[in-house]
């Protein structure tokens, strides 16, 4: 791993994992989407999740983020189970996601898409009856919030996001999930048919949210992306996992082995924390 933290944002012993899972269990019919994954995601780490296609890594994101409810098994936020519904829900309890699909609107401006689903009233009768938007306050606070990230590929807030580059865009849906996720922030395929300049600013903003002391799950099939940027690796196999590594105790061709099943992970090879 190329960029480290500050030793104090780094699990320690005495850490409550911010986002724990426990024998999670989704079937499709008599297809299995997950098979018992346990999963742990300390504040202040990047947790890669890799694994082939089909591996469970879309199945098991939802399930964290109350997009699918699974079959069996529970979900903790800093020790307290919790029971999704909604995306909504995962929300309001601290995780923000950027899907591969950026849920971004390209007419709006950079401030509109940063408080999409948020935005911010008006004080008063015309905020309250009327429901006007208070564009001024959405541009102030999404400008120091994007000042604060050490963001500097945007440049004007009220650039229509349409006219930005595909990492521009990207840059605005990481720093809108740094902006609401209070506890965790989950990254599908963020850097995805992005340049290799734009994929450095995305990586950057990764490791930036993680150095807040955020839990990051970071879902990726770039292996030197992961290996730069991970402090610990989860690796999923056909819908179960598999175990977890470290970027300093194995390499990319490792990763790519254990989640092809060309190697067996044995249990005094994983990296608990």
């Amino acid at each position: 791993m190329t960029d480290t933290a500050s030793v104090e944002t780094r699990p320690t012993d005495s850490q409550t994992p911010v986002l724990e899972a426990t024998g999670l269990v989704k079937l499709f019919g008599r297809v299995v989407g997950l098979r018992g994954v346990d999963i742990r995601l300390f504040p202040g780490e990047v947790l890669a999740v890799i694994g082939d296609n089909g591996a469970g890594k879309s199945t098991l994101i939802k399930c964290l983020t109350g997009a699918m409810t699974p079959d069996q098994g529970t979900i903790k936020i800093e020790g307290r189970e919790v029971n999704f519904k909604t995306t909504q829900d995962a929300r309001a309890a601290g995780i923000e996601t950027v899907y591969q699909t950026l849920a971004v609107a390209p007419a709006l401006d950079i401030a509109s898409n940063l408080y999409l689903g948020r935005e911010i009233r008006r004080p008063g009768f015309a905020g309250k009856v009327l429901r006007m938007l208070d564009k001024k306050a959405m541009r102030q606070h999404a400008q120091d919030h994007i000042r604060s990230l050490g963001i500097t590929t945007l440049q004007n807030i009220d650039q229509a996001v349409e006219t930005l580059s595909g990492g521009q865009r990207q840059v605005v849906a990481v720093a809108r999930t740094g902006a609401f996720g209070s506890k965790v922030a989950i990254l599908d395929e963020p850097t995805a048919a992005l340049g290799v300049r734009e994929t450095g600013q995305v990586l950057k903003l990764v490791r930036d949210l993680r150095d807040k002391g955020l839990g990051v799950i970071l879902i990726s099939h770039n292996m030197p992306n992961v290996f730069e940027t991970a402090d610990r690796i989860h690796i999923q196999r056909l819908g179960g996992a598999v175990g977890v590594i470290s970027p300093k105790t194995h390499s990319p061709e490792d990763a790519v082995a254990f989640m092809t099943g060309a190697r067996q992970l044995r249990e005094d090879e994983q990296t608990l924390r």
